[in-house]
């Protein structure tokens, strides 16, 4: 999910994450800026596959997916994104609160699950890293319970409201195969059609 979003109030509303370091090593290994696929790319059509591995070996991954979403700047990545059908999110420091004063640390969620959606829905405008330049209004449940495993095998279940509860379901999404757009009216759709067949077609080329 883009760092900037359009309120539904109509204006723009940065979030408050912390500024990527620039690439270096860390180790013997150098942090790299994974190319972002975008609208048309199979991968992102697929349902991802759970998390087997030990998860230490996600580690390199994990610290690519961060110095990719940073750079775009974004604050939430996927791992089908960066072309690896995995349930695996990185998220950035957001809010977990309406009032947007209660922003957390940046987060891992490796097999990431929502149980639970609020009955009432509010909109806000969302962007997509791998849907460029369009942005649109989008209804979601404004709180949600989620559960998911850290890197170091922790589980971990909370509630979330505010701009996390919308991330967090923004990025489960790509894990399923969805992306924003889906989510939007018919006749939204219609009007996006042409300027996402230039973004398949960007792909397809």
């Amino acid at each position: 999910m883009q760092r900037n979003a359009v309120t539904s109030g109509g204006a723009f509303a940065t979030i408050g994450v912390a500024d990527p370091a620039a690439p270096g090593e860390q180790g013997s290994r150098v942090i790299a800026v994974r190319p972002i696929l975008t609208y048309g790319a199979p991968v992102l059509r697929e349902k991802a596959q759970p998390v087997t591995e030990p998860l230490d070996s996600l580690r390199s991954l994990v610290e690519d997916m961060f110095e990719t979403m940073y750079s775009e700047p974004g604050i939430g990545l996927a791992a089908p994104q960066v072309g690896v059908s995995k349930r695996l999110v990185v998220l950035a420091e957001v809010a977990d609160d309406e009032a947007g004063r209660n922003v957390g640390p940046r987060l891992v969620l490796v097999n990431p699950t929502i149980h639970w959606f609020s009955g009432d829905r509010v909109p806000y405008e969302e962007g997509c890293l791998s849907v460029p330049e369009i942005t649109e209004n989008v209804e979601r449940p404004r709180a949600i319970r989620f559960g998911f495993t850290d890197l170091e095998g922790n589980r971990h279940e909370r509630e979330a409201e505010g701009l996390l509860a919308r991330v967090v379901q923004h990025e489960v999404d790509h894990l399923d195969g969805i992306l924003f757009i889906d989510r939007l009216s018919l006749i939204k759709k219609q009007l996006l059609r042409k300027r996402l067949k230039r973004l398949a077609a960007g792909m397809a080329g």
